[in-house]
């Protein structure tokens, strides 16, 4: 792979002259080199180092340190490249953090100039209130970098309509292997040719302008005539077919082996005022693919295939299955999503009637689901956008593996290829994963096989070779949108010739003659199938700890690490949860991929011994907050709160734990000793010099005041409230709600009555301590006091469970613990029942109103409400039905906040280590938009943690909902 000299990966040298001349991070340990080994491909290369430049001239000193080691550079953004383009034995350079800017919009040219770790969804955020926008909509938009797309040259689903990256970049700044910079955009070839200075990159450019004279001829004959051609250099380009060329498309799809972009300058395009969707309906794949080339004859702005693998995987997934069983009517093989954006809305509509005449005519009729309103499309296209993620969401050794994914066909040959290879995988034991761009005869097929065997890895090279031969036979291109890297660069010379090959050897090395840059893709490649390249490299096993929770369905705790894919939907900053504290770092370490990474290199033995209960392990997983926001948003289920609870358990039993962890995990214990001091608890903590106790103490943050306890703590268990023919629910009170927010739990009571229920407060314990869900002693590395307290809380619930009573609690992080944790813990017959009797007093209302059982007596507030959602009740789709109930309230406004994790996060915000980031989760934009609120708006939060948040952070007062619903009645 490298042709430098050897140096060992993590050099102490190199490390210790960039942390000295640089001002970003330098990352040469272990963990840092294995979250770096990866992308979303099937390949693992640890790098030499990393490093996250803060400027542009961090760039360039380390290029010129890199070279002057003799080590080679690898550029990356996102890290979510398909085919291993952004793994190597390099110093890895990563632009996403900090080189993420718009430099300039100009909206009268439509166009934009941008640093390249910026991310498209980010810079279309920007961009929309000009009414322009990057068209280029690829469906890993959400952390895919502009630099990277441009390296890669990326196409998106709309291609048909937009082009893809060659078409919509106007020039690119970047530096030479040397450090030298350079733009390279339209060129004049009579002008360049005759240009007499004798500048590095007038020769250089006077260079390519004669390679493209002189290899036009091969060009033409070797190229395939499809839009959708990705692979090798762009030397079609420099054909002098016109007076000028753009020396920028030698750039893109360079895949960081010629130059090290500084900025890129964009093509915009305007904002489609309009959108329609058909939603076709097949009964086989095949008659799916015959019709795309009828179906584009409308001139759709898209046609986006979706099989029935996809379909049934989607349905499984719960952030997905509702909006699947509202598109997709009956058991079809395939759907093509059919997009018409005509700024007339009548012609969207024409169109729209006429895509339906079209499946008439071909023998469809009424195989047509008509979403006319935008979020009915948003959410459509968001489970397609989610496709690759969700074939990965396959349990087991047995994945969809990107190889010959990328192929792309003429319409009239995608039927016939599409059914050549579905017999190709048939002979080779397998079957395919089929979705993406049907309108452009690039469709993402993806074959089943276990890369963890020999034998996955020789099915891999025998499929790929008989699919490329069927894409040269069709002239079509092998790499039709996700590049060469690793696993395409190997069959240049059977698609382009030997004398194609040899020419874009010659282009590497007019602009990177010593190998320098990203070596090995593109050019002078290793073998797609070379095991020793890949994640599950020869005698790749994990080992097997014994677990707290249940991993079978996945076998095991390593196989459930394994179903991260590296596409990296976790590193979103926008929209949903997940992942709170990258979005507060931007550090890989911080994301739930690097932390996935992490967990399955220790636990494969790549990190050496003890490395799963280590302090680097612990560092990794400390920022996670456990707001479980993975285990709904992250596509393939990665549960890392779950995770980290097994790790916990198992550095607690090696190293014990700390005097603050101790008092934590100890607090149901210690409240209902001391919760009746409560006002002189109170007192204490406000003495000067209070915070400064705590910290010495205990590690608690000096200037974040904790809770305090509440001067009339719930006592009223055992009594019963409401009608004695209301219906029968239980109240189980929690500690945050007995000893700190007693005042809610009289609110729920209230309500619940005013509804028509029979409020049943169950009696305390034997022991007189009142019951606990353990979370506190399990999140401290405590399972066996937290299965006891578990065990003490079914006990008591005995009774109303053989009953099948709602189960009713207020405390989301609590009470939700009954329907994930306490079952896992416990593995009770009991557990199972209280799993599905439980629900928050939110859910419960919600369902019973709006089926008529009960109702709720509301008058009008007055006052507007915005509500912020606990992280737990958006992972157990909570949310929903506490903004039902509070919309019920007559005339009130009821707005959600669009935040993430408030950063409190149970003692996570009181920790002095992690208060600086708890802050900065929280402001990233749950506290500017309250501070934003009007001072009558009323603020909602249910979790205990988010509401003292909000006060620390805002000095607003923020209620629970049921609380709200209480001064509503």
């Amino acid at each position: 792979m490298n042709q430098h000299r050897p140096i060992r990966p993590g050099d102490p040298a190199l490390a210790q002259r960039l942390n000295k001349e640089i001002e970003g991070e330098v990352l040469f340990d272990a963990f840092s080199r294995g979250r770096y080994a990866t992308d979303a491909s099937i390949y693992q290369i640890e790098p030499l180092g990393v490093v996250v430049p803060k400027s542009s001239e961090d760039v360039v000193r380390a290029l010129e340190l890199a070279r002057q080691a003799d080590v080679p550079v690898l550029p990356r953004g996102g890290g979510t490249s398909q085919c291993g383009q952004t793994v190597g034995e390099a110093l890895v350079l990563d632009y996403s953090k900090h080189l993420n800017k718009v430099i300039s919009v100009d909206a009268e040219a439509r166009t934009a100039l941008v640093e390249p770790g910026i991310t498209l969804d980010a810079l279309n955020r920007v961009l929309k209130p000009t009414g322009w926008w990057y068209p280029v909509d690829i469906s890993t938009g959400s952390r895919a970098t502009i630099g990277g797309m441009t390296a890669n040259n990326s196409c998106g689903s709309r291609s048909l309509k937009y082009g893809i990256m060659r078409d919509n970049v106007l020039d690119v700044e970047a530096w030479m292997a040397d450090g030298t910079l350079a733009t390279f955009g339209q060129e004049t070839v009579k002008d360049l040719l005759a240009r007499t200075d004798e500048s590095a990159i007038t020769k250089l450019l006077q260079a390519l302008a004669g390679i493209g004279e002189r290899e036009a001829t091969e060009i033409r004959a070797r190229f395939p005539d499809v839009m959708r051609r990705v692979g090798g250099y762009n030397i079609d380009a420099l054909i002098p077919d016109q007076e000028t060329v753009n020396m920028a498309s030698i750039l893109i799809g360079s895949e960081g082996t010629l130059a090290l972009t500084k900025q890129v300058h964009l093509k915009l395009s305007p904002l489609p005022k309009q959108k329609i969707l058909g939603i076709c309906h097949f009964p086989t794949f095949y008659q799916a693919m015959d019709a795309a080339q009828h179906l584009v004859k409308l001139e759709p702005t898209t046609a986006e295939l979706v099989d029935r693998t996809m379909i049934e995987l989607a349905r499984d997934i719960p952030m997905f299955k509702a909006t699947v069983d509202q598109f997709v009517q009956g058991e079809p093989d395939a759907l093509l999503l059919v997009e018409f954006a005509d700024d007339d809305p009548k012609e969207n509509l024409r169109k729209l009637d006429a895509l339906e005449g079209i499946m008439t005519d071909l023998g469809f009729e009424g195989g047509v689901v008509r979403a006319e309103d935008p979020s009915f499309q948003s959410a459509v296209w968001e489970v397609r956008k989610q496709g690759l993620n969700i074939m990965m969401s396959m349990k087991g050794d047995g994945k969809p593996v990107s190889f010959v994914e990328d192929c792309a066909v003429r319409l009239e040959h995608l039927a016939d290829y599409t059914d050549r290879l579905t017999k190709v995988f048939e002979k080779h034991g397998t079957t395919g994963t089929w979705y993406a761009h049907a309108a452009v005869g690039t469709l993402h097929v993806r074959p089943i096989l276990n890369m963890k065997s020999e034998d996955g890895a020789k099915k891999m090279r025998a499929i790929a070779e008989e699919a490329f031969a069927f894409v040269r036979e069709y002239k079509g291109a092998h790499s039709g949108e996700h590049g060469d890297g690793l696993v395409r660069s190997e069959f240049h010379t059977e698609m382009f010739g030997e004398r194609m090959v040899a020419t874009f050897g010659e282009v590497k090395r007019l602009f990177d003659p010593e190998v320098r840059l990203n070596p090995g893709k593109i050019v002078n490649p290793p073998k797609m199938d070379d095991r020793t390249l890949m994640r599950f490299k020869p005698g790749y096993q994990t080992e097997t700890p014994e677990t707290l929770f249940e991993w079978a369905a996945w076998g095991g705790l390593g196989g459930a690490v394994e179903m991260c894919n590296n596409n990296g939907a976790c590193r979103k900053r926008q929209g949903g949860v997940m992942c709170p504290s990258y979005r507060a770092t931007g550090d890989e370490k911080d994301v739930v991929r690097g932390r996935a990474n992490s967990l399955r290199l220790a636990l494969s033995g790549q990190l050496g011994p003890d490395a799963l209960t280590s302090d680097e392990m612990a560092e990794t997983l400390k920022l996670c907050v456990s707001c479980k926001a993975c285990r709904s948003e992250c596509p393939t289920g990665v549960d890392m709160a779950k995770m980290k609870l097994e790790v916990t358990a198992l550095r607690a039993q090696e190293h014990g734990l700390s005097r603050r962890d101790q008092l934590i995990a100890d607090l149901p214990r210690l409240a209902h000793k001391v919760g009746r001091f409560g006002p002189l608890l109170n007192s204490l903590n406000s003495l000067p010099g209070a915070g400064i106790v705590r910290e010495k103490l205990f590690g608690l943050a000096k200037d974040r005041p904790p809770p305090s306890w509440a001067s009339n703590r719930f006592q009223q268990d055992g009594e019963s409230f409401g009608p004695e023919d209301g219906q029968p629910v239980v109240l189980l009170v929690d500690t945050f709600s007995r000893y700190f927010d007693a005042e809610q739990t009289a609110d729920a009571i209230k309500v619940l009555a005013a509804a028509g229920c029979r409020v049943t407060l169950p009696p305390l314990p034997e022991d007189g301590r009142p019951a606990c869900c353990g979370r506190t002693y399990l999140a401290n590395g405590l399972p066996d006091q937290a299965r006891k307290e578990a065990e003490r809380t079914l006990t008591l619930l005995a009774p109303y469970l053989e009953q099948d009573m709602p189960i009713l609690g207020l405390e989301p992080s609590c009470h939700l613990g009954y329907r994930d944790e306490v079952p896992g813990l416990t593995r009770s017959d009991l557990a199972e029942k209280l799993r599905a009797n439980a629900a928050l007093v939110t859910e419960f209302l919600a369902k019973e109103t709006a089926s008529g059982r009960l109702s709720l007596p509301l008058k009008p507030l007055n006052k507007p409400i915005l509500v912020h959602g606990h992280c737990h009740e958006k992972s157990y789709d909570a949310l929903k039905p506490l903004l039902s109930l509070l919309r019920q309230i007559p005339e009130t406004a009821v707005d959600l906040i669009d935040s993430s994790c408030c950063g409190m996060a149970g003692s996570f915000g009181y920790q002095a280590e992690t208060a600086d980031v708890s802050r900065k989760m929280g402001e990233l934009s749950l506290a500017p938009t309250i501070r934003a609120a009007d001072q009558n708006t009323i603020i909602v939060a249910d979790g205990t943690s988010c509401r003292h948040q909000i006060a620390d952070l805002t000095q607003r007062g923020a209620q629970h909902g049921i609380s709200v619903l209480a001064k509503a009645l």
